[in-house]
Parts: structure tokens; C-alpha cells; sequence
């Protein structure tokens, strides 16, 4: 029992974020086959709701 192949190893910070980045870019690289659901894409590319004008000056009758 000196194996201890089932517990994960203990890797730098530099490592992890590797890890993730790699992670990250197959799953982009799969999410942008045809065929594949593509609404990730979608989300990232729709535009954000214009913000609403403040009316507090035009309510309260300021100057």
C-alpha cells in the first residue's frame, strides 16, 4: 500500500492554472464544431440591454 496512485498529487499554482487553461481551450475548440450545441457561443456574442436614462432631474424639476 505504498502506492498512493488514487490520491491527487500536489501540484504548484503554475501548474493548476496549465491545467485549466488547457481545459478551457478544449472546451472551445469542441464547443466551436458544427454539430456541437453552440450556445455558449451565442450568449457570449449577444450585445448588453443600453442602460436607462436617470429622469431624477427631470421628476424633481431640478436645474
Amino acid at each position: 500500500m505504498s502506492d498512493n496512485t488514487n490520491e491527487p498529487r500536489k501540484i504548484d499554482l503554475a501548474e493548476a492554472m496549465r491545467q485549466k487553461l488547457q481545459q478551457k481551450k478544449e472546451q472551445q475548440k469542441n464547443a466551436s464544431k458544427p454539430g456541437m450545441n453552440g450556445s455558449l457561443q451565442t450568449k457570449a456574442l449577444r450585445t448588453q440591454n443600453n442602460k436607462k436614462p436617470n429622469n431624477q432631474r427631470r421628476r424633481t424639476g431640478g436645474s
